[in-house]
């Protein structure tokens, strides 16, 4: 049993401290170095040798080739594990990780998204894989 006296000097101490906690979705405090977010795809650097689908441990990307030597890649954020194998394993380093992490959605197609052209995620196509 907590004697009062105790409990009330815990309760005097805890009051001074600074919260342990975030408050989030209002403080988004920015991710550590080298956290591991949705990719991002270079169809530039693309050479289409389909190493990071040889390695995806869950088949969670596809590359395809939609003209002579230009390739897209899609992606199935729901089987995701989001380990980085694909990105450790392009030779090219088309494939990249980015730091954004609020992916979920209601809609499963919508976890399917096809990327692009461009080297960011902001001039990536989307597409709900219908």
């Amino acid at each position: 049993m907590i004697w009062p006296g105790a409990m009330i000097r815990q309760l005097l101490s805890s009051l001074t401290k600074k919260p342990a906690t975030v408050n989030y979705p209002a403080d988004k405090s920015g991710m550590p170095k080298g956290f591991r977010g949705k990719l991002k795809f270079d169809a530039s650097k693309c050479i289409g040798c389909k190493m990071c689908m040889k390695d995806c441990p869950t088949g969670a990307i596809v590359i395809r080739q939609v003209g002579e030597k230009k390739f897209e890649a899609d992606l199935d954020l729901g089987k995701c594990i989001y380990c980085g194998q694909c990105v450790d394993s392009c030779l090219k380093k088309a494939l990249g990780l980015t730091s954004e992490f609020e992916l979920a959605q209601l809609d499963p197609k919508k976890l399917k998204i096809t990327l692009t052209d461009g080297p960011s995620i902001a001039g990536n196509k989307e597409s709900s894989g219908e």
